[in-house]
């Protein structure tokens, strides 16, 4: 699922994560039909949990809005939301992007992370500080992140066992071998 962690750089300068209150879980299409439903196109690994009685946050402002029934046509769902009952009165939010708060995410097995608990993690091999974990790239393989190092240079680093050894939430830390030839 993608998402962005935010930064602050505290007192004494060095970076902190602050973790997001929302994550996006889709954006909005068009209406259809004529009671009130709009299409939403989802980016969710859980689109099961939009749901009847569930709420989301749409738009920049995050406005909550209770989901009160939700059908697939296709390769898009379609969600109606408490009190919109036209095709007109839904279609302010065509083209709006659609949150989930990040207290109501599933949790997920012991190793699995969401990309926002990861961003903003330091990233060290061995006593050596390698930089910030600074965005996850998805690709077909595994994925791959992306660390700014000190000296402003970005690393690139496989999400495979071999290189990740550990990762620890508390301490906003990830240990990691990194394989030969992977630094230029």
């Amino acid at each position: 699922m993608p998402d962005m962690a935010s930064q602050n750089q505290n007192a004494a300068g060095s970076i902190e994560s602050i973790e997001p209150a929302y994550l996006l879980i889709g954006k909005l299409q068009k209406s259809h039909g004529i009671h009130g439903e709009i299409s939403m196109r989802v980016i969710t690994d859980f689109p099961e949990r939009i749901r009847r009685g569930k709420s989301v946050y749409i738009g920049a402002d995050y406005k909550q809005h209770k989901i009160v029934g939700t059908r697939w046509k296709h390769n898009l769902l379609l969600i109606k939301l408490e009190g919109f009952e036209s095709p007109e009165s839904v279609k302010p939010f065509a083209g709006l992007d659609v949150f989930t708060s990040v207290k109501d995410l599933p949790a997920l097995p012991e190793g699995q992370y969401y990309h926002h608990q990861l961003i903003g993690m330091r990233v060290w091999e061995g006593d050596e500080d390698l930089g910030v974990l600074g965005a996850i790239m998805e690709t077909g393989a595994n994925e791959v992140y992306i660390i700014d190092q000190p000296d402003g240079q970005e690393l690139l680093v496989p999400a495979i066992p071999e290189v990740i050894l550990k990762i620890d939430l508390e301490q906003k830390r990830m240990d990691v071998r990194l394989l030969e030839g992977l630094r230029g």
